[in-house]
């Protein structure tokens, strides 16, 4: 049975012959690591806007900013409920997404946003500096505001 499996693979009819300039060629490549270790940052948020999108950045590397609200639910033993806001900066650097969030999207729409999160940092006024962090969007679903 094996003989058969091994007598389907296709081995080349002559060895490869690598000259001194393909050697010299291959060896100024960038070196690929021996392991490529994968790793996942994703976001997924569903919440209402909470402020009209400001477009920032410059010409050449324009961003757009809007911030969402998500909410958590919380009922103590007590019978009383609570609920808890969180406030996520996202960010637009996509060009049709962009421009589609800064002419489309207004206060108070629920959306969906997948993304990723990037850390940053930026000078305060004073000149320290201050760590951001921000959701990068990859997309951003607009959901139909009832009448």
């Amino acid at each position: 049975m094996l003989s058969k499996v091994f007598s389907s693979i296709i081995l080349p009819k002559k060895p490869l012959y690598l000259s001194p300039i393909n050697i010299a060629a291959l060896a100024s490549l960038p070196q690929e690591p021996t392991r490529i270790e994968k790793s996942i940052n994703n976001v997924t948020l569903l919440g209402r806007v909470g402020g009209d999108p400001q477009k920032k950045g410059t010409d050449e590397h324009p961003v757009v900013v809007f911030s969402l609200a998500t909410h958590s639910n919380y009922r103590y033993e007590s019978g009383e409920f609570m609920q808890r806001t969180e406030w996520h900066r996202i960010v637009c650097f996509k060009p049709g997404l962009r421009d589609t969030v800064l002419n489309y999207l207004k206060k108070g729409q629920r959306v969906h946003v997948t993304g990723r999160i990037t850390y940053g940092e930026v000078k305060a006024e004073d000149g320290t500096p201050k760590s951001t962090m921000a959701i990068a969007a990859e997309d951003v679903i607009f959901f139909h505001q009832p009448s």
